[in-house]
């Protein structure tokens, strides 16, 4: 006998914090033009961050004494539903949100957590991750970029590549070498706290097909850090790392990148007489896809919000959400423009062309197809 499946549940607690999101979303995001509100969790407005913060919705699951909210992992999950669902602008304060407050809040010095902290609830501060580089691209384990210890602090020299907002954020956390060679792999990695004002760092864009600027080349030459730059221990960032790459490849944000666009394809399907019967069908298969994404996100939320790191399971929603979010722009492309005869909304074209050219890069934020399966791989043993 097939046992029955017990499926994740939002605490009510939890689920009582959607009303208040969505009234304020719907005050502040009025009359923004969809194909704007399609960047969501790409699109930097340092504003809306700042007015979510007077919320209490920034740091949401940081401590109280530190300013944040107090709250489980699966406050932040509704939240964070609730923003992406709308297409809210929520890139400036992200990073430090979801992956860099947490960590500082695990492995950092009393001081680093009493400085950074208040300033990420107040989204006062925004960071950057500082992982890929030219030579090693998502093979983290393989990267050059070097900090070598000084009678004052470090000495930082090297290069990332792909780092999301560097030009706009304040701090980066980069994983770099402090001992040994690349190939050592995971061995004589650690994690800095990088200060982008200081002399040495050279910024440079990098532009999409859609004509935003995401993405950075960054370049360290001889950048002088603090001896109160490096986050937990000395060679141990490859752990500390992978923990919180369970926090970046586990939201909501991998599965939801595609969504407002879907909803918008709805909305178009709902004003017509009688669509036809292969977009029901693909509303159904979508649907069916969407629903255990979501179950799955939700289960790793689960696991967050009981102190467990869920690493394999991660890089497994991340792999099958990003499939999912690809799929979708390039579905709807084939069923609007199945017959040329149907009328179609302008706003709803624009918003799918943005998305068709963005969607590309889903799957290579927060690790590439081929290292997340080989993540996975080596979890069940295969590898």
């Amino acid at each position: 006998m097939i046992e029955s499946l017990s499926l994740s549940q939002i605490p009510a607690s939890a689920e009582a914090l959607r009303p208040a999101v969505r009234a304020f979303l719907d005050e502040a995001l009025h009359g923004k033009p969809m194909d704007r509100l399609a960047r969501s969790w790409m699109g930097f407005d340092a504003e809306f961050s700042r007015a979510l913060a007077k919320q209490g919705w920034v740091g949401l699951t940081l401590p109280a004494q530190y300013g944040g909210g107090g709250k489980d992992a699966f406050h932040r999950f509704v939240l964070a539903e609730e923003l992406l669902c709308r297409g809210a602008p929520v890139s400036a304060h992200w990073i430090a949100d979801r992956q860099s407050g947490p960590l500082i809040l695990k492995y950092g010095t009393e001081a680093q957590k009493n400085f950074f902290l208040p300033k990420v609830v107040k989204a006062e501060v925004f960071f950057c991750i500082g992982m890929s580089e030219p030579q090693a691209g998502s093979d983290l384990a393989g990267l050059r970029t070097r900090a070598t210890r000084t009678a004052d602090g470090w000495l930082l020299k090297g290069q990332k590549l792909w780092t999301t907002n560097a030009h706009k954020a304040h701090y980066m956390i980069a994983l770099v070498r402090t001992s040994g060679s690349p190939e050592d792999r995971h061995k004589g990695l650690s994690q800095l706290i990088v200060d982008l004002s200081l002399p040495g760092i050279t910024i440079r864009t990098i532009g999409d097909l859609s004509g935003d600027a995401h993405f950075n080349e960054v370049f360290f030459d001889d950048v002088l850090l603090p001896a109160d730059a490096i986050v937990g221990a000395e060679g141990e960032g490859w752990a500390q790392v992978t923990a919180e790459l369970a926090y970046e490849r586990s939201g909501p944000e991998r599965i939801y990148g595609s969504l407002l666009l879907f909803d918008a394809w709805l909305e178009h399907l709902r004003s017509l007489v009688a669509p036809s019967p292969a977009d029901v069908a693909l509303v159904g298969r979508l649907f069916a896809q969407l629903l255990p994404l979501r179950e799955m996100s939700l289960a790793l939320t689960a696991k967050l919000a009981a102190g467990e790191s869920p690493v394999i399971e991660a890089a497994l929603v991340k792999d099958l959400g990003t499939e999912f979010e690809q799929a979708i722009p390039n579905l709807l492309a084939d069923a609007l423009h199945a017959d040329p005869l149907l009328e179609r909304p302008e706003m709803l074209l624009r918003t799918l062309a943005y998305v068709l050219q963005v969607c590309p890069s889903f799957s290579l934020r927060g690790g590439t197809r081929e290292i997340l399966r080989g993540v996975i791989a080596r979890g069940l043993g295969l590898r």
